[in-house]
C-alpha cells in the first residue's frame, strides 16, 4: 500500500472514530437526561436527539465527497476508457442487483481523493493559462522585436534628417551672409533703376512738351503769315513770333490777387447747348464690348483703393489709397515709377494736370495738393474746405483747378495766385465729383442730394439742374465730345443724359442692388464702364445702352478709368489691387 493510500485510509478510520466520539456523546446526554420520575418526557427528549443528529447526519453527507462508485465512472470517463468504463458499468450493476456489494465498500471516497481531483483540475487550468500566457509572451516579445526593428530604423533615419537638417542650417546660414552682402548693392540697383524710370518719364514728358509747344509756335506762326496776306519775309516772321511768345495779359482793376490768372476763354455755359443743337450725335459703328479680359492684376496698396487716373498722353496710371500714398504705374510693364506721400488721412480722389507733369490729389484733411512730377515734390497745398474734399479737376487751360468737399460746396482756385477765385453753393448735400467740361467753363456736378448741377465757372451760378435719380448721386462725367452726360448713384442707376435736352434722361440702366461708384467713358465713346460696390464692373453698349459684359472683381470696385488710347481698362478696388483688362 503506497503512503498516499494509508493516509487516506487513515484520514477514514479518523472520522469513524469522530462519529464513535458523537455517538458516545450522545449516548451520554441521553443517560444524562433521563428522569424516573418522567418517563414520557425522557423519551420525548431522545427523539429530538436523534432528529437533530440525523439532519446533522445529513448535512455531513451533503458536504462529503460523492460515492465511490460515481468517482469511478468520472474518473474512466475523464480518461476517455469507455471500454473500462462500460465494463464497470455492467458488472457494478450486476453486483448491486444480487446485492453482494459490502457496505465498506460502497461507502463515500475519502476527502483527499476529491481533493485530489480538484487540485488536479486547477492544475491543467493553470496549465492552460501558463501555455496562453506563453503564447502571449511570444507574441508580444516578437512584436517588441519588431518595433525595436522599427525605433532603429527611424532613429537611424532621424540621425540622417537631423545631419540633413544642420547641413542645410549651415547652407542657409552662409546664403544669408552671402545675403548681406548683396544688399547693399542690390540696394544701389534698385535706387538706379528708379532713377532711371523717373528720368525717363520726365524726359518724354518734356519732349512730348517741347513737341506741343513746337506745334503751337508752328501753327501760330502759320496763321500769322496767312493774316498778313501770305507775305513771307524776315520782318513778317520776326513779329509774328514776337507775338507768340509775347502773349498779353488783360489785367481788370477788380481783381484781388496781382498773380490772378485770366479767366480762360472757351466755350460759354448759355452757348453750350445751342452750339451742340446743329451738330448730330456721331453713332458708333461697333462698339468693342466682348473682348475684355483680364490682363493682370497689380497689389498697388496695402488698403483700399480710392481713385485712379489715366496720365493725357502716356501709358501711366495714378492711383490713391486709404494708406495715405499715391503712386504713379507704368503699362504694361507695371513698374512703379513714383510715389507721394504729404496727407495727413485718407486720400479720396487723384487726377492729372492736361499737361501730364502735375498731379492733383484729395483728401479727408480737407486739403486739395498739387504735386510737380518733374520736380518730384508736391508745390502747392490749397485749404479752404471745411470738410473732406472728395475730389478735383483741371481746367483744359490748366490754369484752374475745381474741387468738392462734404460742406455742400465747390471752389474753384487760381493755381498761379494760389487763392479761391469762387466757391459754388447750391447743393444741399454732400457735392461727391465735380468735373470740367473741354475746352469750356462749365462744371457737372453730382450730390447726395441726389441731383446733379451744371455750373458756369466764371459766373460762379448754376444754369441748369438735373433731376431724375432717387438716391444720393455719387459721380457723372462728360462724354469726350461733351454731349452726354453719365452720372450713378448708390442704388446701383446709371442714367444717360444729353446735353441738348436736360430735362429728362435718354436711358436709364440698372447694374445693382449695390452701389455704383464711378462712370467713365472711353475715348471714343463707345462703352460706359460702371464701377459697382457688388464687386463688378459692368460694362454698358451705348449703341443699344444695355449690360455687354461684368467683370469680377475679389472685393468692391471704387474706381474705373480707361487709358487714353482706350486698349486698357483699370479698376481699383477695396483689395489695394489695380486691375487691368485689355
Amino acid at each position: 500500500m503506497t503512503t498516499e493510500a494509508k493516509q487516506q485510509e487513515t484520514h477514514f478510520f479518523d472520522e469513524e472514530e469522530d462519529d464513535d466520539d458523537d455517538d458516545e456523546d450522545i449516548e451520554n446526554e441521553e443517560v444524562g437526561e433521563e428522569d424516573d420520575d418522567s418517563p414520557q418526557e425522557g423519551e420525548e427528549d431522545i427523539e429530538a436527539k436523534l432528529k437533530t443528529i440525523q439532519q446533522q447526519s445529513c448535512a455531513k453527507s451533503d458536504n462529503q465527497a460523492p460515492a465511490v462508485d460515481d468517482f469511478v465512472r468520472n474518473f474512466l470517463a475523464r480518461l476517455q476508457m469507455k471500454t473500462t468504463l462500460d465494463c464497470f458499468q455492467t458488472e457494478w450493476n450486476e453486483i448491486m442487483h444480487k446485492g453482494a456489494a459490502a457496505a465498506e465498500l460502497v461507502d463515500l471516497v475519502p476527502g483527499v481523493y476529491t481533493e485530489n481531483q480538484r487540485l488536479d483540475s486547477e492544475l491543467r487550468r493553470v496549465q492552460r493559462e501558463r501555455d496562453g500566457y506563453k503564447a502571449a509572451a511570444l507574441a508580444v516579445g516578437e512584436t517588441l522585436a519588431q518595433l525595436q526593428k522599427a525605433r532603429d530604423f527611424h532613429r537611424t533615419q532621424h540621425k540622417r534628417v537631423a545631419q540633413e537638417k544642420n547641413r542645410l542650417i549651415s547652407d542657409l546660414k552662409k546664403l544669408k551672409i552671402q545675403c548681406e552682402s548683396y544688399q547693399p548693392a542690390l540696394k544701389q540697383i534698385t535706387e538706379r533703376y528708379q532713377n532711371i524710370l523717373k528720368q525717363k518719364m520726365l524726359v518724354s514728358l518734356e519732349r512730348d512738351r517741347a513737341l506741343g509747344h513746337a506745334s503751337s509756335l508752328q501753327a501760330a506762326l502759320q496763321n500769322m503769315s496767312m493774316c498778313d496776306g501770305g507775305k513771307e519775309g524776315p520782318e513778317q516772321e520776326m513779329g509774328a513770333r514776337a507775338q507768340v511768345k509775347g502773349v498779353s495779359k488783360k489785367t481788370d482793376a477788380s481783381l484781388k490777387h496781382p498773380k490772378d490768372s485770366d479767366s480762360p476763354v472757351g466755350r460759354s455755359a448759355h452757348s453750350l447747348q445751342s452750339n451742340m443743337i446743329d451738330k448730330p450725335v456721331d453713332v458708333p459703328t461697333k462698339a468693342k464690348t466682348d473682348n475684355f479680359h483680364l490682363s493682370s492684376t497689380v497689389k498697388a496698396h496695402m488698403k483700399s483703393i480710392s481713385c485712379l487716373a489715366a496720365h493725357p498722353t502716356k501709358l501711366i496710371v495714378a492711383s490713391s489709397s486709404d494708406d495715405h500714398l499715391w503712386k504713379l504705374w507704368g503699362l504694361p510693364e507695371e513698374d512703379m515709377i513714383a510715389t507721394g506721400e504729404g496727407h495727413t488721412d485718407w486720400l479720396s480722389g487723384i487726377t492729372f494736370h492736361p499737361d501730364g507733369t502735375k498731379l492733383g490729389t484729395t483728401g479727408a484733411d480737407c486739403s486739395l495738393r498739387i504735386w510737380d512730377l518733374l520736380m518730384g515734390r508736391m508745390v502747392l497745398t490749397l485749404q479752404g474746405h471745411a470738410r473732406v474734399t472728395w475730389g478735383c479737376s483741371f481746367h483744359s487751360c490748366g490754369d484752374f483747378v475745381a474741387s468738392c468737399s462734404l460742406d455742400h460746396t465747390v471752389k474753384v482756385w487760381d493755381l498761379q495766385s494760389e487763392q479761391c477765385c469762387s466757391t459754388l453753393r447750391g447743393h444741399i448735400n454732400s457735392v461727391n465729383s465735380v468735373e470740367f467740361l473741354r475746352l469750356s467753363n462749365t462744371l457737372l456736378t453730382s450730390s447726395a442730394d441726389k441731383t446733379l448741377s451744371m455750373w458756369d465757372a466764371r459766373a460762379a451760378c448754376c444754369f441748369q439742374t438735373l433731376c431724375g435719380h432717387s438716391s444720393p448721386c455719387n459721380y457723372a462725367a462728360f462724354t469726350n465730345s461733351g454731349r452726354a452726360i453719365a452720372s450713378c448713384d448708390t442704388a446701383g442707376i446709371v442714367m444717360l443724359w444729353d446735353v441738348r435736352n436736360l430735362m429728362a434722361p435718354t436711358a436709364i440702366v440698372e447694374t445693382g442692388p449695390k452701389s455704383s461708384n464711378q462712370v467713365t467713358f472711353d475715348p471714343r465713346d463707345q462703352v460706359l464702364a460702371v464701377a459697382g460696390g457688388d464687386n463688378l464692373v459692368s460694362v454698358i453698349d451705348l449703341t443699344s445702352n444695355q449690360v455687354v459684359d461684368k467683370l469680377s472683381h475679389g472685393d468692391a470696385v471704387q474706381s474705373v478709368v480707361f487709358d487714353h488710347r482706350g486698349e486698357y481698362l483699370l479698376s481699383g478696388a477695396s483689395d489695394g489691387k489695380i486691375y487691368i483688362w485689355s
